[in-house]
């Protein structure tokens, strides 16, 4: 007798949408985030992103084919997202040699050591990501200034502090938030919103970074749950202590348009595979995202703390899923 049913790792969707499908959507959605960060960073992005993405499909081929010796998968555009999302998160002068560490770590490690697309606990390029920050902070923390394409020149690449940086060393040094803001080198709203701004490659701009994230609400690639509770969460949280003492603390917007968090909050924390599969759990799993990445920022002694935030969230799923099981059918 044949068998009827096919058991197979998450995540299931029944639609006619296919994992392929799916993958390449988020790839179109950064595609905006790309064009800005090859505008500002010119060939170096194009290296950054090119050798990030061949490296995560070339490693999850080769352990495909001659460590699990299963099927290849490498068509289904995951490797792709994750080698995206990976140069995405660091600066566009890291060496090369560094961004195929990052993308074994987060293909090899984060990914196909739990058995693949499906069923990895973790974001994988947030795992890359995080395990180059403490490997090789002086290389990941070394920010390129940006520079409109058609002003670039062949001399050495000028870096310069993040806005989340420079918001840290000012309070470290005791300045107050206007004293802080009125740095020259510190940009204005305007300037964070279309990228003229330092940071890794995906930060660069919150406007760009919100039109992908537009075709992806259209696509239903994602849904608002999570997004909107690590917006909200994150906004408030900010904006009461602002409030409480707006001398010390910076207000809300500058949080938002700064740093990964738009970059995390469509992007990152949205991984179907590694976040919580009711609405419900994923709107806990969103405000976490927003508390912790606000607290790591505010009295951490990193300046951002989007990363951080989804991994510890990433680990909570489990345990969230549990919480808020949906009804079961027939009930």
């Amino acid at each position: 007798m044949n068998n009827l049913l096919t058991i197979s790792g998450s995540p299931h969707v029944h639609t006619d949408e296919s994992i392929k499908k799916i993958m390449f959507s988020v790839v179109y959605a950064m595609v905006p985030a790309m064009l800005v960060s090859v505008y500002f960073f010119g060939l170096d992005a194009v290296r950054v992103i090119g050798i990030s993405v061949i490296a995560c499909v070339l490693v999850e081929y080769l352990i495909q084919k001659y460590l699990i010796k299963g099927d290849v998968t490498i068509n289904d555009g995951s490797a792709i997202v994750t080698g995206v999302l990976l140069a995405f998160n660091v600066p566009a002068n890291l060496p090369t040699w560094i961004i195929i560490v990052g993308a074994i770590v987060s293909i090899g490690v984060a990914k196909m050591a739990f058995g693949g697309i499906g069923k990895n606990p973790f974001n994988p390029a947030l795992v890359g990501r995080v395990f180059l920050l403490i490997s090789f902070p002086a290389q990941m923390t070394s920010w390129p200034l940006p520079k409109p394409l058609f002003a670039q020149t062949v001399t050495d690449t000028i870096t310069g502090a993040t806005p989340l940086g420079l918001l840290k060393e000012g309070q470290m040094a005791g300045k107050t938030i206007e004293q802080i803001m009125a740095d020259p080198n510190m940009p204005d709203y305007i300037q964070r919103m279309i990228g003229f701004q330092t940071g890794s490659l995906g930060e660069m701009s919150a406007l760009a970074l919100f039109l992908g994230a537009i075709f992806m609400f259209f696509r239903k690639v994602i849904t608002w749950q999570i997004p909107i509770s690590y917006l909200l969460s994150s906004f408030i949280f900010a904006g009461i202590f602002w409030m409480i003492d707006p001398t010390h603390y910076a207000d809300p917007f500058f949080h938002l348009i700064t740093g990964g968090l738009m970059l995390g909050i469509f992007y990152m924390a949205t991984d179907m595979v590694s976040s919580p599969m009711t609405p419900k759990g994923q709107i806990v799993f969103g405000i976490g995202c927003g508390l912790l990445t606000m607290i790591i920022r505010l009295w951490g002694a990193y300046p951002e703390g989007v990363s951080f935030a989804i991994l510890i969230m990433n680990a909570f799923a489990p345990l969230i899923n549990k919480a808020f099981k949906p009804t079961r059918f027939g009930l």
